[in-house]
């Protein structure tokens, strides 16, 4: 596979056969011998990953050539969003998850869309559409901390990690591309061919994606790893859905946390209304679901 328009997109664009992990083999060349040789912004993909895993020790699995395991390197430097000047803050890491999220939803959002003006028919419906001759909308939204949903199914899914030396991080998103419902590792996932109805351009989605990814991420930086200033909490809020639903948090701890999401504060943390107490309580990190009753 080729991908131009996304080896256009960034620094460096390795396209692999097989991984086990692109994560890992990105993690070891950033941090390795030739680690001058991978600059901010290098990417590794595969349309093969073996040993692929998710948030909270889970596995992410695929059939071959049906999806996308991309991993991109951060070397946050703040003042220019160049890859010039001071390190960024470690502290102001988190906000990178929900940025990657952020540039996914834009990516999946668009393709989608195009889909529908192409006329190509959504899983389950003619292609005519249920009445009126038009395709169904379809909502694509952000689920708080990093997952990408389709009308509440998930089709990407993001794990990012820290560089031994904290001066950096790879980011790593699954996008489920071409999957059908025998494929799909749960109930509670898609794919793009099974929302749109087609099957997707890889290389046009996955450029998109590398695209907002390197756009959010210059704004962050120019504006100092500010989330206010740079428009990030906006850009991330508009498209969360997790925000003003009613949610499950599962806590670290092992307790969970049930009531209304209602905000995301400077640091990316969830704001929940407790049910219990009407008191408003921050998430930094926990498995959130969302409840439908």
């Amino acid at each position: 596979m080729q991908f131009p328009l996304s080896r256009d997109a960034v620094s460096r664009f390795d396209y692999l056969d097989e991984a086990g992990s692109t994560n890992d083999v990105l993690v070891g060349h950033a941090t390795g011998a030739n680690a001058a040789d991978w600059p901010h912004l290098s990417t590794v993909v595969t349309d093969n990953q073996t040993r692929g895993r998710g948030r909270l020790g889970r596995t992410w699995l695929a059939p071959t050539g049906k999806s996308l395991a991309i991993s991109v390197l951060l070397r946050p430097l703040v003042g220019t969003g160049t890859g010039e000047g001071t390190p960024l803050p470690v502290d102001r890491f988190g906000w990178f998850p929900l940025l990657a999220g952020a540039a996914m939803t834009i990516a999946v959002r668009a393709e989608v869309e195009a889909s529908l003006l192409a006329g190509a028919p959504s899983a389950g419906t003619s292609a005519a559409g249920p009445d009126d001759g038009e395709q169904p909308a379809h909502e694509v939204t952000l689920k708080w901390p990093n997952d990408v949903l389709i009308d509440g199914y998930k089709v990407s899914g993001i794990l990012s990690e820290l560089l031994p030396d904290t001066r950096g991080l790879v980011i790593g998103t699954g996008l489920n591309l071409s999957l059908d419902e025998h494929d799909l590792p749960t109930l509670t996932s898609t794919s793009l061919l099974l929302v749109t109805g087609r099957a997707p351009q890889a290389d046009a989605v996955l450029a998109r994606y590398l695209i907002e990814l390197s756009r959010l991420t210059a704004d962050f930086l120019t504006a100092n790893g500010d989330p206010v200033a740079s428009g990030l909490l906006g850009t991330v809020t508009a498209l969360c859905g997790t925000l003003g639903s009613k949610v499950r948090v599962q806590l670290p701890g092992g307790d969970d946390l049930v009531g209304v999401a209602i905000a995301l504060d400077e640091s990316g943390r969830l704001i929940v209304e407790n049910q219990a107490t009407g008191e408003p309580q921050a998430v930094a990190a926990g498995d959130v679901t969302h409840l439908r009753y």
